[in-house]
């Protein structure tokens, strides 16, 4: 702010309130007095204070009067310091000289400017109250203050005021008005302002126009802002800077990135803060070529690697993983504080290198700094990772004893590492330990009984909560629905939901794609695709996961009708259309529909394909029998430079299991081991046997059991049962038998492979006995169903069910094509 105007020429006034004589008037012009004032003036614009302020004990002792000026310049030296103590002294002289100091309206606004300028904002405001004249001024201070101290709301009603008065916002107040604008995302008002800039005139000044600029872009209306940034006559940096930080901070990364090329050709020198927000877009954007040319050209600009910058390029190289680039940065900072270790202990827990992390806190401890909350969080969250019950106690013994215990984001990272640890009850603890908790504590206990499926306890919290006088957000309700989903209670989750919207809080994306994926996991896939058109009916667009989850149940009713109905949705709307998930989706879809042509199209239709789309076509393959095309596409990956992984043997070895292809099948297994260095898990050893035992190796499939790291599961004996049966080998069927029913014994399947096997063999009392241990448990065999879909309806069928509604009419038919085949083949 420009310094208040003082228009008279440097008097001595007295030091009463009396008017001063003709000889007084006279000792005033002297040249001793005006070379006292200069260097008064001189000493305090210099930062001298105590030499100014013993000048004026000085002139007190050669009885100089002294005049409201020099006040004036000694407040403004405190000003220029933020040196509120001797301004406070300065105030106290003033007020001890009288009113015709102290009530003079140059002092008056000094005062006003000198504590707004300090924060003091009581003390400002007060003696802003008492003015008997404001003039921009002191307008300028208390709406800067007010500013800074997150009033933002009474800054712009004093604007507002201003306008009233007839006293016009000049180019140091605008920017303050602008800034509480951004701060409360008020883009209506900033209209207003910036209309008042346009019919003012200071629209051309640099400093108003990027304060304009900044404002458009913390309330996210980036166009305004590019206009405005435009149409500046003079671009200097600041302006640059308001753009880019307003571009970042809505998500629009690579346009930051552009612009500072663009800076840089119009040959404008970035400044620190411009390096800084070019690093947190590649960060956000993981543009590790981007960053790595930011921290460049901070190095051929000669920006030092102070405090602020240092913090950027450490914060940038841990979240794009390059930790060792980041150490360098932390060991070439002159300055650190607990911020600055902070980013590099959380790197080093984003990495999952919890000991480098803990080391790291070690160091921090020597160097005198002290943990802070977001050391002792990031601490929680490594033990979390890695389910380190220990690493976590330790960390919350720490916590307790040095009085972080009260803590609400500690509390809430506590409660979650202990449910990562699998001690649920720990979590209940540290939650009850807390006494005012916030929202988000109660969520974060929610979401962990609603996890693990424990919807009565998560029910009992939620209705606790609102006796607390808890409101639940829209994210307490998304738990609930979770929690009855997750214990498989479908109709409580619809109840949960339906008393969501009657709340009047609207389910939200989250909200609806999670009861999607429920009735999916529940076998009610065909609501779930109902759910899906109730939800673009509210007006929402479903995102990636949930066009992901809707193709899931398409894949589970071998709907191809609802199949293609969604895929003509994503090209319709072109946003998901290039999404791995969705393209991956697709594939298995149509794969699980029959549709293996329109896979192929889905797969080949993708210039650029990754390792989860080439592993959906290989499985693709697998589940049509076509080992071939499977082997074919696994080779073709392989060329692209893509290795293969766990998922893409599983399929292979599928492909030969549904092929019989035993030789082919030990040739990937051997090539998954020796060539890909992929170590089998169950899953892969457990196909092996299948298809061994499948094709009648027997002596194999065991010797492979008796080698493998893993410990037989129901699936392989129950392959190797069938091949008994086969070879006729009753013992060895026997002992297999009675480890299989030792293994799981409620498993009905298991009685009735056996049983079958038996039968093979012609043991019919052991078939008997069988089936009467079936009994003895109540075990029954879950029937398989067939279904068809008719005009958007699905129809199942089931072995002797008789519940369809035409039931007479569909037997009658079959009555009628059985006698047509009898006939036909006499």
């Amino acid at each position: 702010m420009a310094s208040l105007p003082f228009n008279t020429m440097p008097i001595i006034l007295p030091l009463t309130a009396t008017k001063p004589s003709k000889h007084h008037d006279a000792q005033a012009h002297s040249p001793s007095s005006a070379s006292y004032f200069h260097r008064v003036s001189s000493l305090s614009k210099s930062g001298e204070i105590r030499e100014a302020l013993s000048l004026l004990t000085e002139m007190d002792f050669r009885k100089l009067r002294i005049g409201p000026e020099i006040y004036g310049e000694i407040l403004q030296g405190c000003v220029y310091e933020r040196d509120l103590c001797t301004g406070k002294q300065i105030h106290a002289r003033i007020l001890k000289n009288g009113d015709f100091y102290a009530k003079n309206e140059y002092i008056e606004t000094k005062l006003v400017i000198f504590y707004a300028k300090c924060d003091a904002f009581e003390a400002s405001e007060v003696l802003f109250s008492k003015l008997r004249v404001r003039n921009v001024y002191s307008w300028a201070a208390i709406i800067g203050v007010k500013c800074r101290i997150g009033l933002c709301e009474e800054a712009l009603m004093g604007f507002v005021e201003m306008l009233q008065n007839e006293i016009f916002p000049d180019n140091f107040v605008v920017p303050n008005v602008c800034k509480a604008c951004g701060a409360l995302q008020w883009s209506r008002f900033g209209r207003g302002v910036h209309g008042y800039v346009v019919k003012s005139g200071l629209h051309d000044c640099v400093f108003v126009a990027s304060s304009l600029a900044d404002m458009y872009g913390k309330c996210g209306v980036l166009d305004d802002a590019r206009k405005v940034f435009d149409e500046i006559p003079e671009r200097n940096v600041v302006a640059w800077n308001a753009l880019m930080v307003g571009y970042v901070q809505n998500g629009m990364n690579e346009e930051a990135i552009r612009l500072l090329s663009d800076m840089r050709k119009e040959g404008i020198e970035p400044t620190r803060v411009t390096v800084s927000t070019c690093l947190s877009a590649s960060a956000n954007m993981d543009g590790i070529e981007e960053g790595k040319q930011s921290h460049a050209i901070a190095i051929v600009n000669g920006l030092e690697l102070d405090n602020i910058l240092g913090t950027s390029n450490l914060n940038f190289y841990c979240k794009v993983g390059l930790i060792e680039y980041a150490e360098m940065i932390f060991d070439r900072m002159i300055e650190k504080d607990v911020v600055t270790w902070n980013l590099l202990i959380s790197g080093y827990v984003q990495q999952g290198l919890v000991e480098d992390a803990i080391h790291m806190c070690q160091l921090m401890r020597l160097e005198n700094l002290k943990y802070d909350c977001v050391t002792l969080s990031t601490l929680m969250s490594a033990a979390a990772r890695t389910q380190n019950l220990k690493l976590g106690k330790e960390v919350q013994c720490y916590c307790i004893r040095h009085s972080f215990a009260s803590d609400i984001v500690l509390a809430s990272t506590a409660v979650d590492m202990y449910a990562n640890c699998g001690s649920i009850i720990d979590a209940k603890k540290v939650f009850d330990s807390v006494l005012a908790k916030d929202l988000i504590l109660w969520n974060t206990l929610l979401s962990v009984y609603a996890e693990s499926g424990l919807s009565g306890e998560a029910f009992r919290l939620f209705y606790e909560m609102q006796l607390e006088s808890v409101p639940p957000n829209a994210i307490t309700w998304n738990l609930i629905i979770l929690s009855f989903l997750r214990n498989g209670q479908v109709n409580e989750a619809k109840e949960i939901f339906s008393q969501m919207q009657s709340s009047g809080i609207f389910p939200n994306l989250v909200s609806w794609t999670t009861m999607m994926n429920g009735l999916v996991q529940n076998g009610c896939s065909e609501e779930a695709i109902l759910f899906l058109r109730k939800m673009q009916e509210s007006g929402l667009r479903p995102n990636a996961f949930s066009i992901t989850v809707a193709l899931s149940a398409c894949s589970n009713l071998a709907s191809l009708h609802f199949g293609r109905s969604v895929h003509g949705y994503i090209i319709r709307n072109q946003q998901h259309s290039s999404s791995v998930l969705i393209e991956t989706s697709l594939v298995d879809m149509y794969a699980k529909c029959g549709d293996i042509n329109k896979a192929e199209m889905v797969f080949r239709s993708k210039l650029c394909s990754d390792l989860p789309l080439y592993n959906a076509m290989i499985s693709a393959y697998a589940l049509n029998g076509n080992v071939k095309e499977a082997i074919a596409l696994c080779r073709r990956l392989e060329d692209t430079g893509i290795k293969p992984d766990n998922i893409t043997f599983t399929s292979l070895l599928s492909a030969c299991n549904h092929a019989g292809d035993v030789s082919q099948a030990v040739e990937i297994f051997t090539d998954m081991v020796s060539k890909h260095g992929i170590k089998p898990c169950l899953e892969h050893y457990g196909l092996m046997v299948d298809i061994l035992a499948s094709a009648g190796e027997t002596d194999k499939a065991l010797r492979l059991i008796e080698e493998m790291p893993y410990k037989s599961d129901a699936r392989m004996i129950q392959s190797l049962v069938a091949s008994c049966n086969m070879k006729h080998k009753t013992e060895l069927m026997d002992f297999l038998s009675r480890h299989l029913l030792e293994t799981e014994p409620e498993n009905s399947g298991n009685y009735v492979t056996i049983s079958n096997a038996y039968a093979v063999e012609g043991s019919w009392d052991e078939v008997v006995k069988t089936r009467e241990m079936m009994k003895a448990k109540r075990l029954k065999k879950s029937p398989g169903c067939s279904w068809i879909r008719i005009k958007g309806g699905v129809h199942v069928f089931v072995a002797n069910d008789k519940t369809h509604l035409r039931n007479k009419e569909i037997r009658s038919i079959l009555a009628l094509l059985a006698y047509d085949m009898q006939t036909d083949s006499k």
